[in-house]
């Protein structure tokens, strides 16, 4: 796989003012390079066709930002959209003066000329900003769109896997082969649960015992846990962890019941938040675009986020509770309890991950879906995780929404979104939005 590229390709024409126009591309590039460390910029801006097409034979772009230094007409851009495919920031520039003598840029005529012509080749959504290379909102919007580029371009070299089928009734979790890969580029292999299950029966117990140490030093009260299960929870997480680091995995849904309670006699919830830990986005109830949405999340923050169904809502405190049986990951866990390991809720089985997660400011609610034809959608949200200890059993985390709780709720549940969240532990929602609009992917946004 090729290397991720920012390509800035500034067009113009002679006739303007260049003394302006290379204040505000030196400007630009230097703007660039604080954003990323993968950008290709010509030496000098590009104020003809021929100059445009030399420049262009030397990239490979990932990300176009192409910017009108001057007015330049529809034939630069169209000569750029031949070329490429790749996803295009189009970046207005704010006229220098106004004074009033020479129009000295013209930028913003050359923008209309370029989105006519993108309009024209592309039915994707394309990006745009208006203003100079010194503005906190252009620097918040190419930062976002570079970041949102870089997602579309890591999930070309994703592997995600499915393990075991989804339960009766949770048919939405399932995802096609063919769809993973036309629309997000990522490649979705299967594989049994029962495979697992039996490579995890065969491991000896000093096979296991570095497995046993690592979950020993992250979770709070895995020794009080039974023998046999806590020795089997071993025997798996070592199982899930040599097949993903083998086979090069990047996110995985895990079928969890009845199998693991019924056939191994030791629930999966717990070494699927180990993986979580480890940068393995892993989802439960084998919700493969539950593992996708988990995998932007973890990616775009840097951090683990939380699984889960929304269970609770509190119209006074403008709260939605999100739970689930315990897979969260350690590292979400209050400080005050620690990752607490106890039984499944139901089963009464473990180890389980038992615990209120950790406050954050700025949270992101996400979900990759599907409406009822079939077509694929976004949710986003944002909120603040709340400071509050666990709600049930099992992990839970707390949101009050900037939005209406309420609005989202009804909303939601009357537009038949899924019934399993991300909540993701920083501000994504402006990357998230790009990544949908490169993917041509629609928006439900509160």
């Amino acid at each position: 796989m090729k290397n991720f590229q920012v390509a800035y390709i500034p067009i113009g024409v002679p006739t303007f003012h260049l003394e302006s126009a290379q204040k505000e591309f030196d400007k630009s590039i230097a703007l660039l390079k604080s954003i990323t460390d993968n950008l290709a910029y010509p030496e000098e801006m590009l104020l003809s066709i021929d100059k445009l097409d030399s420049f262009m034979e030397k990239i490979e772009p990932s990300l176009i930002v192409l910017q009108n230094i001057t007015f330049a007409n529809a034939a630069y851009a169209s000569q750029v959209l031949r070329k490429f495919k790749c996803p295009v920031l189009l970046w207005t520039l704010r006229e220098p003066v106004i004074d009033g003598g020479r129009l000295r840029l013209n930028s913003l005529t050359g923008a209309y000329s370029a989105a006519n012509a993108i309009k024209a080749f592309r039915e994707e959504p394309f990006e745009y900003i208006f203003g100079g290379p010194t503005e906190e909102k252009v620097i918040a919007k190419i930062t976002a769109t570079v970041r949102a580029a870089e997602m579309v371009f890591k999930m070309k070299g994703l592997k995600i896997a499915a393990v075991g089928h989804t339960p009766q009734g949770f048919g939405f979790g399932r995802a096609l082969d063919a769809e993973m890969m036309t629309t997000f580029g990522a490649s979705l292999e299967s594989i049994e649960a029962r495979e697992l299950i039996d490579k995890a029966k065969a491991f000896t117990d000093e096979e296991i015992k570095e497995y046993l140490k690592d979950a020993e030093s992250k979770m709070c009260g895995l020794e009080n846990t039974p023998e046999k299960n806590r020795m089997d929870f071993a025997r798996l997480y070592k199982a899930y962890k040599e097949y993903v680091t083998n086979n090069n995995i990047g996110a995985l849904a895990s079928r969890c019941w009845p199998d693991f309670f019924t056939a191994f006699g030791t629930p999966v919830c717990a070494v699927l938040a180990m993986l979580n830990d480890l940068g393995v986005a892993a989802s439960c109830e084998a919700d493969t675009y539950g593992a996708l949405s988990m995998y932007l999340a973890m990616q775009l923050t840097n951090k683990a986020c939380f699984f889960g169904d929304p269970v609770s809502m509190d119209e006074g405190e403008n709260t939605i509770t999100f739970w689930h049986c315990g897979t969260a990951a350690c590292s979400l866990a209050r400080k005050d309890t620690g990752a607490k390991v106890d039984v499944h809720c139901n089963r009464k089985i473990g180890p389980t991950l038992d615990f209120g997660c950790i406050p954050c400011n700025n949270v992101t609610i996400f979900r990759i879906g599907k409406d009822c034809k079939g077509d694929f959608r976004f949710f986003i949200t944002e909120g603040k995780a709340l400071d509050k200890p666990k709600q049930f059993n099992g992990t839970s985390v707390v949101v009050q929404t900037n939005a209406s709780a309420e609005q989202i709720v009804n909303e939601s549940v009357l537009e038949g979104w899924e019934p399993h969240f991300v909540v993701a532990y920083g501000n994504i929602a402006e990357e998230l939005k790009i990544v949908a609009n490169m993917l041509n992917i629609k928006i439900s946004i509160w």
